[in-house]
């Protein structure tokens, strides 16, 4: 079974960051793969955070540009998302997303806690 695995989520203060980190499995991880980081907070739809393209490029929703940044490790099939200037609004479970060969995985989620 392909399991998707984040980790680095936690509590921080606004204006923190925080790295998360996605593992994927060798076999599925391709540059043909659609790859993205997604957010859900409770009573509203997922919403893409930011995500690879098929042709290479990032995109981002409005409210991440120019604080986060996805980015990926073809070495250790690892994919990340740098969360710098952090808002509570960004609190959220955050879940990486894999689209390859017609078929949709997802890890558990991450949870990310931003207060005071």
């Amino acid at each position: 079974q392909v399991q998707l695995v984040e980790s680095g989520g936690g509590l921080v203060h606004p204006g923190g960051s925080l790295r998360l980190s996605c593992a994927i499995p060798q076999s599925i991880f391709s540059r043909h793969a659609l790859m993205g980081w997604y957010r859900q907070t409770p009573g509203k739809d997922n919403e893409l955070v930011a995500s690879f393209t098929s042709g290479g490029g990032t995109t981002y929703a409005d409210s991440a540009k120019g604080r986060f940044t996805i980015s990926r490790d073809t070495l250790t099939n690892t994919m990340y998302l740098q969360m710098n200037n952090l808002k509570p609004e960004d609190t959220a479970v955050y879940y990486c997303n894999v689209q390859y060969q017609g078929q949709i995985y997802w890890g558990l989620g991450t949870q990310v806690t931003v207060s005071s």
